[in-house]
């Protein structure tokens, strides 16, 4: 403002010098240059009330606020691996026969693809009438029978000195010849028929024309439980020492953005890879309400450290200086600078060990051209 006073001052001093020159030299008639002059002093004169009167002008900068709470924070170490079911068998045909696809007692219908199924369920049955009576099971069942009544008369018999000792043990013999007989032929019929190991779902099912002749060796149905799952993951060797078997580690999905199911370290090598510079390790997941299926490719961030019950705060709000990381809060209506110190963190997050406490009023929004003692406006 005083430069301009100066500059106006001059000017005023320069037009009234020329202006009387002009008066003496030529009277009192008007020249081009003396309106020139007067135009810029008139300009000027009006720009200068326009300005503001007072020395400062504060401008107050809207932010927005996040009132501190204290929270959880856990440290993990991430990594990922494809997610495969603890329990998974494929079932071949072990004999020839006629392909015979059985009824689903829940459903009412064929089994299909996905069907749920329980241990011992009969999912298809192999007929061959040839087969199976050449196992002469009927026979062998009669033939176990005699061997037993046979070994009971001559026990009866040595009471009464009719029979021996020794052919007491060879009606034994006979007994155990027989229930040897029926049992292979219970389990050669067995083959004939393909059931379901355990609980679980029916994952493949080739398909096969009804009464069609299916070799034996052949593709029947896969079944697979994953109501529990694993994972094999290599973690860098910089963690080998943080580490621990029974650690909890959360797993996530890209079909389940908003669920994490919690899994356990159950396994880990103690040998580095000299090529990878890793470690092997394996992960146990709880999968019982069925989020996740066998195949999909998880996250896997294992909580080697937690603290709870902290001051907790996005890592974007964190400025640094000089080696030195501080946020903004508000105070007053002013921007206070705090610098702190920080302590466990995860992708998102700082735990702040000093300079915060809860309540204070952080500034998440709106920070980034303030300074210390800024005027901020709260906008949230």
């Amino acid at each position: 403002m005083s430069i301009i006073s100066d500059f106006l001052m001059k000017t005023i001093c320069i037009f009234r010098f020329h202006h009387s020159s002009q008066q003496r030299r030529r009277g009192h008639a008007g020249h081009p240059a003396s309106i020139a002059l007067g135009l810029l002093l008139l300009f000027l004169l009006s720009t200068c009330n326009n300005q503001p009167q007072s020395g400062t002008t504060d401008i107050e900068t809207p932010v927005s606020v996040q009132e501190l709470k204290l929270s959880a924070i856990s440290s993990v170490v991430n990594s990922a691996g494809t997610a495969l079911a603890t329990f998974n068998e494929d079932l071949n045909s072990q004999m020839s026969g006629i392909y015979k696809l059985q009824t689903n007692p829940r459903t009412g219908r064929q089994y299909r693809l996905g069907d749920a199924v329980k241990k011992g369920d009969l999912i298809i049955r192999l007929e061959d009438e040839e087969y199976q009576n050449n196992q002469q099971l009927e026979s062998r069942k009669l033939n176990l029978e005699i061997a037993e009544q046979e070994k009971i008369k001559q026990e009866q018999l040595l009471e009464m000195g009719g029979s021996t000792e020794s052919q007491i043990r060879n009606t034994e013999v006979t007994i155990a010849n027989a229930r040897y007989s029926l049992a292979n032929a219970e389990i050669n019929l067995e083959k004939m028929n393909i059931k379901a190991p355990f609980d679980g779902y029916i994952v493949d099912l080739p398909h096969y024309s009804t009464d069609a002749k299916v070799e034996s060796n052949q593709p029947m149905v896969s079944i697979m439980n994953y109501s529990n799952l694993y994972v094999d993951i290599n973690l860098p060797e910089s963690h080998i020492a943080t580490i621990k078997s029974n650690q909890p580690v959360n797993i996530t999905h890209t079909s389940m953005p908003f669920d994490t199911i919690v899994g356990v370290i159950s396994e880990l090598s103690p040998a580095i890879s000299s090529e990878t510079r890793t470690f092997k390790g394996k992960i146990l997941i709880n999968n019982s309400q069925l989020k996740l299926r066998p195949g999909m490719y998880v996250k896997t961030d294992i909580v080697v450290d937690k603290a709870d019950n902290t001051i907790v705060i996005p890592k974007d709000v964190v400025l640094t200086s000089r080696n030195r990381r501080y946020v903004y809060v508000v105070e007053r209506n002013m921007a206070v600078r705090r610098n702190i110190i920080t302590g466990l963190e995860d992708e998102e997050n700082f735990q702040v060990t000093e300079g915060l406490q809860e309540n204070d009023n952080l500034i998440i929004r709106g920070f980034e051209t303030l300074r210390d003692n800024s005027r901020v406006k709260v906008i949230n």
